[in-house]
């Protein structure tokens, strides 16, 4: 993008009276930014949803003046930058209504043909959800996957530091500009974080930490990834309004079940109550109802077969060792197992690359 159409947006999105979606609608009416700025105001009150109001500060100098001093910043500092027109911005987050018109970006971020996921939760996680946590992202290391989170305490730094430790691409999407780091004490795992992913924002250099901040964040955690998962989440919270989000963008939403007391579970359990999220109690879940598919070789499996199988998983490994492969409703009957579980036990074993799915709901043995 040439330094005069980033110019032309950082102008826009400077403009308090806009907003991405305004900004968006009245993109659709010109070739560029630079000659929607050139636009008369009679002109732009033609536009569906644009009144004085909006433009009250269109052609106020000052805009123009903010936005060099902030290029200036993205050129001096190295800072990556994608409009929602570009080819690398995250194509999810394009189909959201009200997703920025530009991300600023920062360390060696790939998005291209990836699974995307968002990981989130309580501040205050337990010792129960860092666990889980780094378990989750270790048995979804074979698919590599990319992990997003906020790079906030508890949930967010766990869910990033297991990542990097499984060699997994990260990505910290954070409430302020790059030119700073919140909580301050993070400013440790910088490096491995941008080393395997980096960060993201909307949010201008000039822009300090603000918990009001939070939610415009949420929404591109939420808009970039194909599912948001929640690990722990109280009654109230970020991550739920995350989940929300998320939900009113047709994304799945997965939620780790907790006891009913359980003070970090209630917000989960809700979610589960609700049908608001999948319930996640293993990376299997997720990777069969986001569809996922499994690729890996079995020599190395088969040597270490019986030590990994569990009992049930070694009757459903006899029964499909003798009928070579069946379908899902035969393997439950035979197996004397619920359906339900079945499907369940089949997933951890196809994560295992001892089984694999075929049309009609067979499976057979890899």
């Amino acid at each position: 993008m040439r330094d005069v159409e980033l110019h032309a947006l950082l102008t826009l999105q400077h403009m308090p009276n806009l907003g991405d979606v305004m900004i968006k609608r009245m993109l659709a009416h010109f070739e560029s930014a630079e000659e929607l700025l050139n636009q008369k105001k009679a002109t732009l009150l033609k536009i569906d949803g644009v009144g004085e109001v909006r433009l009250r500060e269109f052609h106020d100098a000052s805009h123009k003046v903010a936005a060099e001093k902030e290029l200036d910043f993205i050129r001096k500092n190295h800072i990556e930058f994608a409009a929602f027109t570009d080819a690398h911005y995250p194509e999810r987050l394009k189909h959201c209504v009200d997703s920025p018109i530009l991300l600023f970006s920062r360390g060696n971020i790939n998005l291209k043909n990836k699974k995307i996921i968002s990981i989130v939760g309580t501040r205050k996680v337990t010792t129960h959800g860092v666990h889980f946590t780094n378990k989750l992202i270790e048995h979804l290391a074979p698919l590599d996957p990319v992990i997003v989170s906020g790079f906030a305490y508890g949930v967010d730094i766990t869910a990033h530091n297991a990542a990097v430790a499984a060699g997994l691409q990260t990505i910290g999407v954070v409430a302020h500009g790059l030119d700073q780091i919140y909580p301050k004490v993070h400013k440790k795992y910088m490096k491995d974080v941008e080393a395997h992913g980096g960060f993201i924002t909307d949010f201008w250099s000039s822009a300090v930490f603000d918990r009001k901040n939070f939610l415009q964040r949420n929404r591109i955690i939420a808009g970039m990834s194909e599912a948001t998962l929640v690990i722990e989440s109280a009654e109230k919270g970020g991550s739920l309004v995350t989940a929300d989000l998320a939900n009113s963008y047709n994304r799945d939403v997965f939620a780790v079940p907790g006891r009913p007391g359980d003070l970090q579970s209630l917000g989960c359990n809700n979610l589960i109550k609700s049908a608001r999220a999948n319930l996640l109690t293993s990376a299997a879940d997720l990777i069969y109802i986001l569809g996922w598919d499994i690729d890996k070789k079995p020599q190395a499996v088969q040597k270490k077969l019986f030590v990994e199988l569990e009992d049930d998983e070694r009757k459903i490994h006899q029964f499909l060792n003798e009928k070579k492969k069946e379908q899902l409703d035969f393997i439950a009957l035979h197996c004397d197992l619920p359906i339900f579980k079945t499907a369940g036990l089949l997933l951890n074993m196809e994560l295992k690359g001892v089984v694999r799915p075929l049309p009609g709901k067979f499976f057979e043995l890899v």
